[in-house]
Order: structure tokens, then sequence, then C-alpha cells
């Protein structure tokens, strides 16, 4: 039987603001090493024995970069899979098994959030390897990490009765996230493991047990996908019919129900990275007990995380803190209070503020841009285009842009005109008329962009064609 990774890629974390953010979250950043937590993740199996490509589940917004960060890693995808709307996790693994199950009658998959950690990747496929067994004989597993403290920010799974060999178990119960005399009393027992949020089981077991246990789950899924559309690696639901599906986790919606449930306790290095006292954990340590990273100076400093990302960070006389900069955000936190990190992205979302949205610098498909500066009926915008990108055909009701071109070569329409711009050569577009920037060269073109009018924002571009089908999206 041919192993599919479904690596699900709906996390937002919210509790790494701000470096996670709505439009770049977690799964897309390089947390703990040179590569994305996304591609990490996608890398994990290799070397499994009958392995087949991935499918991935991912939100609309990030499919162009999340598609890059495939491809970056060298990777092929069965398919990306496009949810209108996140669902949890119930849904979008029943829209891969779906897929899976049409491709191959016998398929496994096996389910794995985007923006987990795992740091010995053998010890992992070793319980991949044992659990596969059970999955390819029916029943639905589940991976338990070994808990090596009273962790409250978990829930857990309790071990049955012993299978053959007495290193996989029947899942006795499901339980919530403790207080800390449960959760030391579980560690003393002996008998329950972290819920890791990884499973493994046969696409066609799935999809039964889900149409047995949540009828509409797996009905608004099906209609979904019968009438979705294949868009080159972008298979995209019909978002009429997946909306109707109740939002629903595996756990909640099967896996707590079956009769079919088998653990796995594995011990490996994992983390979910929830919160930045995670990553501290996880992270490579000085001799005061520090992670730093970027241009960072500290004095006598413990125990803390410090990240600066554009500018240099000093730390003096301090212990125990988080701190993490950015370019148009810097947070400052004590690490014990880094789950409340989410009510600073609460209130931003309260203010109408963009800081939990977008960083400064905001990537598309074309390319990337970067705001420079902004005042009163004005704002100025870098733009980096890639060798060969277009925008999209497009014009604005209530700003003129002036385009200098300061790297590389454009070729600009406006109007019923097309022409050419090179290095130090500029020109103007006035509001209301059509026009398209493209990078006919081979190396980026870098512009820069000042715009002028009584409105700048991002939602006045009204689209006529675009090579990355967002007629219909303003952003």
């Amino acid at each position: 039987m041919t192993l599919h990774p479904v690596i699900l890629c709906g996390g937002s974390g919210s509790r790494l603001w701000p470096l996670s953010r709505e439009h770049y979250p977690k799964p897309l950043l390089p947390l703990t090493s040179g590569q994305t937590l996304l591609q990490d993740t996608a890398g994990r199996l290799a070397g499994l024995p009958e392995l087949g490509d991935a499918v991935y589940v991912c939100n609309e917004e990030h499919r162009f970069l999340l598609a890059e960060q495939v491809s970056q890693a060298g990777q092929k995808p069965a398919t990306i899979i496009l949810e209108p709307e996140g669902r949890n996790t119930a849904p979008a693994l029943t829209l891969a098994a779906l897929f899976l199950a049409a491709e191959d009658p016998d398929a496994l998959m096996l389910a794995m959030p985007a923006d987990h950690v795992i740091t010995d990747r053998a010890a992992f496929l070793d319980a991949v390897t044992l659990g596969r067994r059970h999955a390819e004989d029916g029943e639905l597993v589940t991976f338990g990490v070994t808990p090596g403290a009273p962790e409250t920010g978990y829930g857990y799974i309790k071990r049955g009765d012993a299978l053959a060999g007495g290193q996989t178990f029947r899942v006795e119960s499901f339980v919530e996230k403790p207080d800390i005399p449960t959760a030391e009393m579980y560690l003393a027992s002996g008998g329950f493991d972290w819920n890791s949020g990884i499973f493994m089981m046969r696409a066609r077991r799935w999809l039964e047990e889900i149409g047995t246990r949540q009828p509409a789950i797996m009905e608004a899924c099906k209609a979904a996908m019968m009438r979705g559309a294949q868009d080159s690696d972008f298979l995209r639901v019909q978002r009429e019919a997946f909306i109707k599906s109740p939002a629903d986790s595996i756990d909640y919606a099967v896996m707590e129900h079956t009769d079919s449930a088998v653990v796995v306790p594995f011990s490996a290095g994992w983390s979910d990275v929830g919160a930045w006292s995670s990553l501290w954990e996880v992270s490579p340590r000085d001799t005061d007990g520090n992670v730093a990273r970027g241009d960072v100076i500290a004095e006598d400093t413990r125990n803390s995380l410090l990240l600066a990302h554009g500018r240099c960070l000093a730390a003096v006389g301090v212990s125990d803190l988080i701190v993490v900069e950015t370019a148009d955000a810097v947070l400052v936190a004590h690490r014990e209070k880094a789950q409340d990190v989410r009510a600073i992205v609460d209130r931003l979302k309260a203010c109408g503020r963009d800081e939990h949205k977008v960083h400064r610098c905001v990537y598309r498909p074309w390319g990337s841009y970067e705001g420079i500066d902004n005042g009163d009926r004005f704002q100025v915008k870098r733009l980096s285009v890639k060798p060969g990108a277009t925008l999209s055909l497009q014009m604005h009701h209530h700003r003129a842009e002036h385009w200098v071109v300061v790297k590389g070569t454009a070729r600009v329409t406006c109007g019923d005109k097309t022409f050419t711009l090179h290095e130090n050569e500029s020109t103007y577009i006035p509001i209301g008329e059509t026009h398209r920037l493209e990078n006919p060269g081979n190396i980026p073109l870098e512009v820069i962009e000042i715009q002028s009018g009584s409105y700048l924002g991002e939602d006045d571009i009204v689209r006529f064609e675009d090579v990355y089908d967002r007629v219909q999206v303003a952003s």
C-alpha cells in the first residue's frame, strides 16, 4: 500500500505574533532550521518505502506561498486542496481522503499538521513504520508523545490494552487539557501520552468512519469535491457546498467514538511550537540559557528568547523574557505569559489595525511589495517582481501611481500603450487608467511606486485579467 502524507496547513499561530500573521502564518516560517516548518514537514517521511506524493490542504489566501515553498523544497504535490473557509481538521482530512481514494482504493494517509517540530526524525519514522501495520489492517492510528513534564497545554490520550509486542495500545479515551494536579497524575501513572494531532489510516476507512459518525461532514465534502475544479496543482472545492460542513476536529468527529483507534507512543523531540516559550524550549541555548538570533547583543541576560529581524536588539540585566523584533512591531513578554500573546492579536483586530494580518513586506504570487513611507494622501512602496512575472491588468478609482525603475527592465501597459522602461526611467499612471506591470527580464525587477490620492487601500483594485486567477479578489 502506498503511504501519502496529508499535510494540514490551516494553523494561524497567533501566539507567535509578530512573526506569524494572518497572511503569512506559522507553517511558512523558518523557526527551527534553515527550512520553514512546512518544508520540514514535507520532507519528514523521506526514505520510507512505498511513499507517494503528498496532499496539502490549505487556505485559498496562502496557495501561492505554499506552492512556492513546496517547490523550493524539491517536493512534488499530488495536489493542493484549497479550502474556501477553514472548517477544522475533520473536513480537511475528508477532502484529502476523497481525493486519494478516487486515485487509489488502497491509499494510506498520514495526516500531519504543517507547523510541528520533530527533532529526531529516525525515531518518528520508526513509530510510523510500527503504526503502518495497524493502519494497513484497517485500524485508525494516532501517535501519542511520551510526556516529559506535566504539561497543561496539550490534550492527552489514555492507553488501553497493550497489543501484540506491547509497543502499541488500544485507545481507552481522549482527555481534554488538564490542570496541573491532573497532569502530574497523568505523568506519574505512565499510561497517558500527549495528543500529537498526527493520524494514520486507509483513506477508505476514514471515509467509512466519517460517513457513519458525521454524515453532514461527509455529504458537504463530497458535494464540494464533485463540484470542484482542478487548476494546475490546485484543486478548488466548491465554496457553497463546503461551508455547509460542520466545523470539527479529527479527534471529536471520529477518534473519540471509534472502536478501531490505536495509539503508538513515541519520543522524537516533538513540539507543536504553540507559543514563543515552546520555541525557546526546543532551540539550542547558550551558556546563559538564551536563544539569540539576528543582530543581538545580550549583557547579563539569562533564559531569554531574543529574535532580531532588521535592527540591533540589545538586552541588559533581564531574564526569562521574550523579545521579538520585526520591521513594524516589537513584542516584549515574560516567558511565563507566552500563551497570552493571542490577547495582543485580539486587541489589534478590535482596533482595526493591520499588524495582525500582514508584515511590512507583503508577498504576492508575482513577488512582493514593502511599505517605505506614507502620509496624508500619499504612500511609497518598493515592488519586487520575479523574472517572467506579471501583475494583473487593473485600475484604481481613487489613486494615481508614479513608477520609477531602480533595477531590471519593466514592460508597462498604460491604457492602449505598451512600452519598456529601464533603470532610472519612470512613468505616470493616472487615476482610472487601465494598467499592468511585467518583468520580461532574467533578474528581479525593482520598482519604487509612489501612490497619491484620496484613498490608498489595497481594496481599491479592479482586476480585468490575471494569470493567477484573482480577478474576483481585491488584494
